[in-house]
């Protein structure tokens, strides 16, 4: 019987999930509103087979918290579980060492599925999310900008501030200057408004 521990800040999303997950009497579900309670959970004896994590509950500061659970959970598979999620950071969870992402958009069959499939040391991500990475056409900054900076840029089009970008993306805000610096004198902006605008223009059209 696979033991699992669903860290997520929402009652009513945490408890429905475990819910889903422990209805056939397969799995023992544990749950953790932050991830301080999870990496006391990790601790625990005997403990989970999985870990699911909320990437954007309270905590977790983007990677930062991903790397911690990663270090406690040692060996244990990590999967990242988020309503909304950019591909980026998808794909930076993946590199870190997390085994899967999990939508929670997911329905419940499918959901238990790919946990089970998780707990057993397999890699999983969801099908209509391979496929757009297979079809995804490159970006045209891709030979000028590197990856961070790509992604700094997209927060920037959101009208997020430095402190804002920081938390998104697991950095620290003064690496956050840096890249907005760097990003005006490659796409010959003024400054940051200018830089996204650019940006909406040329990578999002």
């Amino acid at each position: 019987m696979d033991r699992i521990l669903i860290a997520d800040d929402h009652d009513l999303v945490r408890e429905t999930i475990a819910m889903f997950l422990a209805s056939d009497g397969e799995m023992v579900v544990d749950q953790a509103a932050t991830l301080d309670e999870a990496l006391t959970f990790m601790k625990a004896q005997p403990g989970p087979d999985l870990i699911l994590l909320d990437f954007n509950m309270p905590g977790m500061n983007g990677m930062t918290g991903l790397r911690r659970a990663l270090d406690e959970a040692a060996g244990t598979p990590v999967a990242v579980i988020s309503g909304v999620a950019q591909r980026e950071t998808v794909d930076e969870a993946m590199e870190l060492g997390a085994i899967g992402f999990l939508p929670k958009s997911m329905p419940a069959k499918s959901m238990k599925n790919a946990v089970r499939f998780m707990a057993a040391g397999e890699t999983f991500l969801p099908l209509d999310y391979l496929r757009a990475t297979e079809n995804e056409a490159p970006h045209p900054f891709d030979e000028k900008l590197s990856k961070r900076e790509i992604e700094t840029l997209k927060c920037l089009c959101r009208g997020l501030s430095n402190k804002e970008v920081a938390l998104e993306l697991g950095i620290q805000e003064v690496t956050v200057k840096l890249h907005v610096k760097t990003l005006c004198q490659k796409l010959g902006a003024k400054n940051r408004t200018q830089a996204a605008m650019i940006a909406r223009d040329e990578m999002f059209a």
